[in-house]
């Protein structure tokens, strides 16, 4: 073959290839679709508003036991930190010394008892003999008084006696209380008596008192809000929780009992009193937790999720999706509850509120809804952090619109 016919087989060869290569059409790019946000529409409802204060609890009721009669400690008859039960004995004194004292003083009283039986003979025998002038009538009041004296005698030997027995009593220091019984603060061998020590402390456990304080303003408005009835009736209805130190819930409901006589005038508040049922004695006296009531019942207000709410220099703001594009909106708002926020102005029912991906929109971008719920955060990637890299956040609404 010739090189001018391959020379020309190639040249057609190539003429043939560039055009199919040339005339393929490129791909074009397509568009990103609007992102997923995920909204919560606005309804309105009734919303129980709470109220809660630190407390603290004790003992219904807090019996100091002492000794009443002083001697030493011979014996400690109970488990620290037990339930003992009303008449019980938690200590032993000496009884030795009033086992004496007792014994003195019953043989004063026989003692007594025989002048008084010499004197009740002799009023016998002189009264007949008076009668017949065998004796002078001096001689028989002598012996009426005598008799009286002797009477008298006896009781103070009686009343003698029975205070020595009451002494004996006091050696066995007993518990006039059902509850728990603390720690011994006197050993064995320690001299005790009425000035001395405080031996131990039992307290009634089951119900639990819990107090708390509240501000002089929340009692006015308590009061005018419940202007009917005494304190009982108007804080009859009135159910507690209480929140332990570790965060749990104390299963019981609380129910009020009395508040102080008087308004704390170093710290203008005053001081409540609830009581618990305690049926496992689980909780003491001195322990720190919160106390939780519903105060009142707020009808038809809006609520948002918190992490709704963006707060930008004092300033609260929502977006929210109009049709298919955000827009911003200043609000303000009012208690939280829970998880939730009141909001006093700047939304109305039926509002679409932006609860998860604030940060990749802008005002006026088209977005793509999703009704909000936990699972669907995680679903879409916000609550486990796989979202898309955030935009800035818009821009804060006027202080005018916004403040609180």
């Amino acid at each position: 073959m010739t090189l001018r016919k391959l020379l020309s087989a190639t040249t057609a060869i190539l003429a043939a290839l560039l055009p199919a290569s040339c005339d393929k059409p490129k791909e074009e790019k397509k568009a990103p679709p609007p992102p997923v946000v995920l909204v919560s529409t606005i309804t309105p409802s009734d919303v129980p508003i709470w109220s809660e204060w630190v407390a603290t609890t004790d003992g219904c009721v807090n019996a100091k036991i002492r000794a009443q009669v002083a001697g030493y400690l011979t014996k400690q008859n109970y488990t620290e930190g037990a339930l003992v039960r009303k008449g019980d004995v938690l200590f032993t004194i000496d009884d030795r010394p009033f086992k004496a004292a007792l014994d003195q003083a019953k043989g004063e009283l026989a003692q007594q008892q025989a002048r008084l039986g010499k004197a009740v003979i002799d009023v016998n025998r002189y009264t007949p003999l008076a009668a017949e002038q065998a004796i002078s009538q001096q001689e028989l009041d002598d012996a009426v008084q005598a008799k009286l004296a002797a009477e008298a005698a006896v009781a103070a030997a009686k009343a003698v006696v029975e205070n020595a027995e009451v002494n004996l009593g006091f050696t066995k220091v007993t518990s006039l209380i059902d509850g728990v019984a603390g720690l011994a603060n006197a050993q064995i061998g320690d001299l005790v008596g009425p000035q001395g020590m405080e031996l131990t402390a039992v307290s009634t456990v089951n119900p639990i008192k819990v107090y708390f304080t509240v501000s002089e303003q929340e009692y006015l408005n308590w009061k005018m809000q419940n202007p009917e009835g005494t304190d009982e009736q108007r804080s009859r209805d009135l159910k507690f929780d209480l929140v332990l130190s570790n965060g749990v819930t104390w299963p019981h409901k609380g129910t009020f009992l009395f508040a102080d006589r008087q308004i704390d005038v170093r710290t203008g508040s005053i001081r409540l009193t609830a009581v618990f049922p305690n049926p496992d004695n689980i909780l003491r006296p001195g322990q720190f937790g919160l106390i939780r009531t519903v105060i009142r019942t707020d009808k038809g207000v809006l609520l948002v999720p918190q992490r709704a709410v963006i707060e930008i220099q004092g300033l609260h703001q929502v977006m929210v999706v109009e049709g298919d594009k955000v827009a911003v909106r200043p609000v303000k708002m009012g208690d939280r509850i829970k998880s939730d926020w009141i909001v006093l102005s700047g939304l109305k029912a039926g509002d679409r509120v932006v609860v998860e991906g604030q940060q990749r929109i802008r005002p006026g971008m088209p977005v793509q809804a999703e009704t909000y719920s936990p699972d669907s955060a995680e679903k879409a990637g916000f609550a486990t952090g796989t979202a898309t890299t955030p935009t800035p956040a818009p821009t804060p609404a006027p202080a005018k619109q916004g403040a609180r």
